[in-house]
């Protein structure tokens, strides 16, 4: 059968890889296991929430792809070594991993307290550091892989969400740094940061940040947001043979939002088209009366 997710990579690009993708539950997570499951992919998908899990992989499954689900919480040391044990139980070379999994809240510095600053960095960097030091030591480690750690637009700070800009920061320096010390095991480790995005996280904030989200194209030089798509096909590249020689690298995929100047002018854009090739992607609810 045909696939009906219409990825721009070769069809049988990752033909009985098994790849691990966190956070799958939801969001960009979802989008790439389906954009890996199109190319022939095993995926784990691994979220906290096992219903959402459960949606996913039966989404895949009747797209005619292969995957399954387990429940993790990846701040949990012990879950993880246990959860990444199990999978290399049934599949002892893992290819790929995606560190999707993350989250937030909106706050400003000083409104954040000690707990919340500290849940924000188990989830957004301890966390991600715990799944790929496994997916290496029980895996890669043998038959060498591709990670790809999914960071934030940080650079210049991140007002509002310091907690995450400081985790996100510290996902970029541990990206560089295994990039380095697993290259002798012929594991790559690189790193993407998404813009501002079009996805169903946008309607897990209050009602009062809506003009707030609905405004934030016009920050972007391309005039628009993303898709969950254009994320996912640039993982799935990073993932492949084609990106051997990368490795230790952070792309950006923002629409040029993190680059020049605030003061520069920003022209209105044209010849700007969105890519999606999520046959099953759904307009985040903030969007839908826009």
């Amino acid at each position: 059968m045909t696939h009906p997710y219409r990825s721009i990579l070769r069809p049988d690009l990752y033909q009985d890889k098994v790849m691990i993708v966190t956070g799958g539950g939801s969001g960009i997570g979802r989008c790439t296991s389906h954009e890996l499951a199109s190319l022939g992919a095993h995926v784990v998908v691994i979220g906290r929430k096992q219903e959402k899990l459960d949606t996913v992989v039966q989404e895949i499954i009747d797209d005619g792809g292969s995957a399954e689900g387990l429940s993790c919480d990846i701040r949990d040391e012990d879950a993880v070594k246990q959860t990444v044990k199990a999978i290399v139980a049934k599949h002892p070379v893992i290819s790929g991993l995606v560190n999707n999994a993350g989250g937030q809240f909106p706050a400003p510095l000083s409104g954040i307290n000690q707990k919340g600053w500290e849940t924000v960095i188990r989830t957004n960097l301890t966390g991600g550091f715990m799944m790929a030091k496994e997916v290496y030591l029980q895996s890669m480690t043998k038959h060498g892989g591709s990670i790809v750690n999914i960071v934030a637009d940080m650079w210049g700070g991140m007002p509002g969400m310091g907690h995450s800009g400081a985790a996100r920061a510290g996902m970029v320096n541990f990206t560089q740094t295994a990039a380095v010390e697993w290259a002798a095991s012929g594991v790559r480790v690189n790193a993407v940061a998404p813009g501002w995005v079009a996805t169903s996280g946008m309607d897990t904030y209050p009602p009062s940040m809506k003009p707030y989200i609905m405004s934030l194209k016009e920050a972007v030089p391309l005039k628009r947001m993303g898709t969950e798509a254009e994320i996912s096909s640039v993982i799935a590249f990073l993932l492949s043979d084609g990106a051997a020689f990368v490795s230790g690298d952070c792309l950006r995929i923002d629409g040029a939002a993190s680059q020049g100047s605030r003061v520069f002018p920003l022209a209105p854009a044209k010849n700007s088209e969105s890519y999606n090739g999520f046959h099953r992607a759904v307009t985040p609810k903030i969007f839908q009366d826009d």
